[in-house]
């Protein structure tokens, strides 16, 4: 048996491995939360597994068993025929995880034409079923060796788990060194080494059934639509052999060395794709680590200095820009242009106010990407300056961006009149010795230093989007909650400023959250009176938001005023500002900045919750519990947004809420298409000709009941784990793949228990882990605050070990059904596995869409209850049986 093991654990492997790469596929092709189509993609095609084994029950029949008595007691084998059924769904599997990467990256879809287009709609249903395809493919050779052998239930779903567990890591490792296209090759090449494995065990089987005749099943006679198809030989001179043998190799090269034609496409809306539309624009650096993919440009046409103010009438910099997964444009700007020009641009942007207001200052600057902002403190005369840098690969971009061989083409074609010397220094700021660069996640880095600073700033580092698009409304920032803020204040000496830039949006939503985050987190500090800290500036596209650690003086309050004349910027707040003082310069419709921040300001706890509660946008503060700074997305909107549907350039013509909206009835088409109805099918049918029909039925919807609470508990969850490890671990990738992994594995060797000890008490196991669930959201932020200072590898494995006990006990519950069914009712394990599948499809959007309404906490609430009722359904199932 240890092949077919072999087989499930390479197959499992390959599976996680390809939906993790997706996860990076569809952030660099498309937008970030098309990424939330991955985990609802592969639950949907192992579902649809479950319900064509069902109406198939014959595909239930592979690789036998070693003759010889079982490691169960009353174990019955109902393994038969069909030699090679499995490895040519393994080869199908291969072969669509190839095919379905090549129907994304080249379906013409486009998100932003989908109000007007009809057939952008098909486009999306067909991105959506060409992913599940794989996974259908793997999950009928999991379900089907269950329905096969549930005696040995236990031990094919710890295969199935382990092998997804190392999918994880599997992934995580390759994509630094093969990219996005290489690793979806690795994850085809794993699915065929995985046929080869069934092959080899059919092999086996083969020459035991020449043996004994009488080995041949009952069963064998069954025919599945497959079921004729031979494995290749075991002859390494067959041409079937040959064959498998250079389709590993191609996979291989391909994995190693993608052709072009294996490049991912990006959506022509990505920053990116404008940027090389300039001409002789090229790509100068490009690299992928296992959360991004980094591209330099080079271009006459990059010029970037968000908040410049109008007012400056000089030539810019010279400058190249660096994207991340083809959007978030950021300057790399020349550090030994003009000097004298180079100081005067930067007096024009209005990152350069706090230094007039604490000169020679000690500054720590959080995600500065292409380091404008450290160039910014440095023109300034700042002491000393800490740069934290979560990605490794823009340091080393900016780094290397001054070096000669990116310079070897016509610099006249690219910026005419600028120098070569001008570009060789490109990106020495973190050259400067007054510079310090930590290539680490910025709360993790505040939680760890005691040191404290003069300055703190949160660098602008993503593009503009207009709010009502919600293109970013699905993503977790942990840098902008108000455990965040408070932390930064504290890190901050006295008479110190937190800095922090927002674009401008109307009505005002993004300044205005980080007023309301400024205001929570001094309250939360012990500040009575807040509004006395804050100042608040704007230019044409930019705010710009100071909280100092003590209330502004007069003499900094006439600095700020004297520097917003100077440079034509507006003021929005300050303390005692009169209201014809704002809205001079950067004249709008009406004040509505100043407004906003007076009517936010001047409430009191009470009342301030009646602003945020009438305010048109959600800009209440996020907490570490909810952290989606950029959902500001309240259903009150919803008729404005379906009146301007069709209307806005804008993908889903709305509100970024709407695409979990859209996914969640697409969800809910293709599970009935897919899964319900074939299940439907195949009950009339099963009841038409069963004796026992009411009592079938009766047991029938405790079973449904039972697998979809199942379902709906598993992702409940994981989903909002993988979301919370996020601030603990730094990036989504990892904190996807650690949780995945950690639960997989430990669930797998709960799995396994099974094996070992029959005696389990299944509702009382539930129980317990219902218990279990509950303590999470008390300790999780304890164990986060105690541990987020922390080295990376400690977090990590404390990150797995504390994932294990929950780990291990979601092991049991589904096996352990798959047993009882195996002595009540066996006809129903197909069944059972499809609507398990069919319901975590739809749990996996639940649960976001859950989390950024009320919280990660209540979805493992909602996971504790499903996990409860499940305890209930299983000790009557047992108990009437």
């Amino acid at each position: 048996m240890l092949p077919m093991y072999l087989g499930v654990f390479l197959l499992s492997m390959a599976s996680l491995a390809f939906e993790i790469t997706l996860t990076r596929v569809f952030s660099v092709a498309q937008w970030y939360h098309f990424a939330f189509m991955t985990v609802s993609i592969a639950l949907l095609g192992f579902g649809a597994s479950g319900s064509f084994l069902a109406l198939f029950p014959s595909l239930a029949s592979g690789p036998h068993p070693t003759p010889g008595p079982s490691p169960l007691p009353k174990a019955q084998e109902r393994g038969g025929g069909a030699p090679g059924s499995y490895t040519l769904l393994a080869v199908l599997f291969a072969l669509s995880i190839v095919g379905s990467y090549l129907t994304i990256n080249y379906i013409p879809f486009d998100s932003y034409r989908i109000a007007w287009e009809r057939q952008q709609l098909l486009y999306l249903a067909v991105y959506y079923l060409s992913l599940a395809l794989p996974f259908f493919f793997s999950g009928l050779i999991v379900g089907a060796l269950l329905a096969a052998q549930p005696a040995r239930a236990s031990t094919i779903y710890a295969s199935n788990l382990t092998g997804s567990a190392l999918g994880c890591l599997a992934a995580v490792v390759a994509l630094p060194f093969l990219g996005g296209a290489g690793t979806v090759m690795l994850s085809a090449l794993l699915g065929l080494l995985a046929a080869g494995t069934f092959t080899m065990q059919d092999a086996r089987h083969t020459g035991r059934k020449a043996a004994s005749p009488d080995l041949q099943s009952p069963s064998s006679n069954l025919q599945s639509p497959i079921s004729n198809l031979q494995p290749p030989t075991s002859n390494p001179h067959s041409p079937l052999s040959i064959l498998y043998l250079a389709s590993l190799a191609l996979l291989s090269f391909l994995a190693l060395k993608p052709l072009p034609f294996l490049e991912i496409r990006l959506s022509p809306y990505k920053g990116l794709s404008y940027a090389l539309q300039y001409p002789a624009a090229e790509i100068v650096f490009s690299r992928w680590n296992a959360f991004s993919r980094i591209d330099v440009v080079r271009s006459g046409g990059i010029h970037s200095a968000p908040g410049l103010s109008l007012a400056y009438l000089g030539s810019p910099p010279p400058q190249l820009g660096l994207f991340t997964d083809g959007e978030n444009l950021s300057p790399i700007t020349a550090t030994d242009w003009d000097e004298a020009e180079l100081r005067k641009f930067i007096g024009y942007l209005p990152t350069s106010l706090p230094y007039r207001l604490l000169p020679e200052a000690e500054v720590l600057v959080i995600e500065p990407k292409g380091g404008l902002d450290v160039l910014t403190a440095l023109e300034n005369g700042a002491a000393s300056i800490v740069a934290v840098e979560s990605n490794p690969l823009v340091v080393e971009a900016v780094r290397a961006s001054f070096q000669d061989r990116w310079l070897s083409s016509d610099l006249g074609r690219v910026a005419e009149g600028v120098s070569r010397a001008a570009y060789r220094n490109l990106g020495g700021i973190y050259q400067d010795a007054r510079v310090k660069v930590m290539t680490e996640e910025g709360r993790s880095h505040v939680r760890r230093m005691d040191q404290k600073y003069d300055l703190i700033q949160l660098s602008l580092a993503d593009s503009y989007r207009p709010v009502t698009s919600g293109a970013y409304s699905l993503s977790e920032n942990y840098l902008y909650t108000q455990e965040a803020f408070v932390d930064y204040l504290a890190h901050l000496n006295e008479g110190g400023l937190l800095v922090v830039s927002r674009w401008l949006q109307l009505p005002p939503s993004e300044a205005l959250r980080v007023g309301a985050l400024a205001v929570a987190a001094l309250e939360r500090s012990g500040v009575t009176y807040p509004e006395r800290r804050l100042v608040v500036i704007r230019s044409m596209l930019t705010a710009l938001l100071l909280v100092k650690n003590g209330e502004f003086s007069t003499e900094e309050i006439e600095a700020v005023r004297g520097f917003c004349d100077g440079n034509k910027f507006d003021l929005v707040y300050y303390p005692g500002i009169q209201p014809t003082e704002a809205n001079r310069y950067n004249v709008l419709p009406e004040p509505s900045y100043y407004q906003a921040f007076q009517d936010l300001l001047s409430a009191e706890d009470r009342a301030r919750s009646h602003f945020y509660a009438d305010y048109a946008f959600d800009v209440s503060p996020p907490k570490d519990n909810r952290p989606f700074f950029f959902h500001f997305f309240k259903w009150s909107q919803t008729p404005a947004i379906l009146q301007t549907f069709g209307q806005t350039w804008q993908p889903f013509g709305g509100s970024g809420y709407f695409v979990l909206v859209a996914l969640l009835v697409l969800a809910l088409l293709a599970s009935a298409v897919l899964i319900l109805l074939p299940l439907l099918f195949q009950f009339r049918k099963t009841s038409e000709v069963s004796e026992t029909s009411e009592v079938w039925t009766f047991r029938r919807g405790r079973v449904f009941l039972y697998f979809a609470l199942l379902g709906l508990g598993y992702l409940f969850v994981e989903i909002p784990l993988m979301q919370r490890f996020i601030l603990f671990l730094g990036h989504p990738i990892y904190a996807f793949a650690t949780t995945l992994f950690a639960l997989l594995l430990f669930s797998g060797l709960g799995s396994m228990t099974l094996t070992t000890n029959s005696r389990l008490s299944l509702p009382k196991m539930l129980i317990l882990l219902s218990v279990a669930i509950l303590f999470y959201p008390l300790l999780l932020p304890r164990f986060f605050q105690l541990l987020l200072g922390q080295g990376f590898a400690l977090r990590l494995l404390a990150s797995v070990l504390s994932l294990a006990p929950l780990g291990f006990l979601m092991g049991i519950p589904f096996p352990g059904g798959i047993t009882l069914l195996d002595r009540l009712a066996p006809d129903l394990i197909p069944w059972a596995w499809g609507i398990n599948g069919c319901l975590s499809v739809l749990a996996s959007i639940l649960s976001t869409m859950l989390a950024i309404s009320f919280g990660f906490s209540w979805v493992l609430v909602g996971a504790s209850l499903a996990y409860a009722g499940g305890a209930v359904v299983i000790w009557r199932m047992a108990n009437s049986g």
